[in-house]
């Protein structure tokens, strides 16, 4: 086990109507005036917007408004929101959506508190490195996917120059954030298949480490995976059963809050390689990890064949004898793939129509400022281009 420093003070607000709260946060957090970032409209048309409208209004906290993020949000709308809230005199961003939602109020709240000398994406997307102050935000959680309510990072698309990029640093994790599984019932079964996709690659790249001697990471994670596992199918089934949705909730937020890479080195590969399919072809980013991540696992499993027959038989269940290696992670890989086909994700990028003729220029662009992609096996150019084929 690797030395770490665990950090997250991310208060979790959980259950039944928490969203009706949310004005009282913002006050205990020294709020004086909030932008309201949020997405195209669902928070309007299941009823979540009023409600937070009203506890801003009864928390005396005078707001404006900025809605349009779409999935892979948009560095430009960020840019915009900065201006906004340097006009306003914004000092608390709140964030109402999913992922997608919470990522663009990072970047805002980043933004706003950047030197004049200092270009948020030049600096620190493309960079990955991480601002040194942010104004605080809060959030709403309507979309269990990313764990952005308490992760640390933020990732963009550029649409002009065809980047999707992360950054990330402490000081953007949230205050608070609200979750109110109830929120969650008018998901689009599409739509939570792909937030599970997510939850699960999270937990996969944190799992998939050189670090030897993380028993009881291993084991929590191994846990987390199962619960996404067996409750995935069941949210699509069921989707206004409340302990469904709470289980789902809670494991995407501590999928990604930190605590289960503590000791540990994870990989992020199969993430990046996502990102710039989801920079080109805007897709779904959980459709897209469906995609990527087996085609990883295909690539490096020989890297290290042990830690893929620990998944293969305590994630997955796969009892083939202790002769049979190279079948035990095969078979692993290929539950894997029959379980995001039975949510109804793709595994192929030819499912989604995208042909080959882009692959070498994505392999080229994810290795922009970056000496190498991945750590369980440390990727260049050419692996993630073979990577890329196999995914076709």
């Amino acid at each position: 086990m690797d030395n770490f420093v665990f950090y997250n003070p991310a208060k979790i607000i959980f259950g039944k109507d928490q969203e009706k709260t949310a004005g009282e946060w913002i006050r205990k957090y020294d709020g004086h005036k909030v932008l309201l970032h949020y997405g195209g409209g669902s928070i309007k048309k299941n009823g979540v917007y009023d409600t937070i409208i009203a506890s801003l209004k009864e928390n005396d906290l005078p707001f404006v408004e900025l809605g349009g993020v779409v999935p892979n949000p948009r560095y430009s709308l960020i840019q915009e929101g900065i201006a906004l809230c340097k006009r306003e005199d914004v000092d608390f961003i709140l964030a109402v959506g999913g992922g997608s939602v919470i990522d663009s109020a990072k970047g805002i709240a980043a933004g706003v508190m950047l030197n004049e000398d200092e270009d948020l994406w030049e600096d620190y997307y493309m960079f990955k490195r991480g601002p040194e102050k942010a104004l605080p935000l809060g959030t709403v959680l309507t979309i269990p996917a990313t764990g952005s309510e308490s992760s640390r990072s933020s990732v963009v698309t550029n649409e002009t120059t065809h980047f999707k990029r992360s950054m990330a640093a402490d000081c953007m994790i949230a205050k608070f954030s609200i979750i109110n599984p109830e929120t969650h019932y008018s998901l689009p079964p599409y739509q939570i298949a792909c937030g599970c996709a997510d939850i699960l690659a999270h937990l996969m790249e944190r799992y998939f480490t050189p670090t030897e001697n993380v028993d009881f990471t291993d084991r929590m994670l191994e846990a987390s995976m199962k619960t996404v596992i067996n409750y995935a199918p069941l949210a699509i089934k069921y989707p206004t059963d409340y302990n469904i949705r709470a289980e789902i909730a809670w494991v995407g937020t501590i999928a990604h809050n930190g605590l289960l890479n503590t000791g540990r080195l994870g990989d992020w590969a199969s993430h990046d390689l996502e990102h710039e399919l989801g920079a080109i072809y805007d897709i779904y980013h959980g459709e897209g990890l469906a995609i990527t991540f087996p085609a990883w696992m295909k690539y490096v499993y020989k890297q290290n064949p042990k830690r893929f027959v620990q998944f293969a038989q305590r994630v997955w269940d796969v009892e083939f004898s202790a002769e049979q290696e190279e079948r035990i992670i095969l078979e692993g890989i290929h539950r894997l793939e029959r379980f995001f086909t039975e949510l109804g994700l793709p595994i192929r990028c030819s499912q989604l129509h995208i042909d080959n003729s882009r692959f070498r220029e994505m392999a080229q662009k994810i290795m922009i400022n970056r000496d190498h992609e991945g750590e369980f096996m440390k990727l260049y150019e050419a692996d993630c281009y073979q990577i890329y084929c196999l995914s076709e």
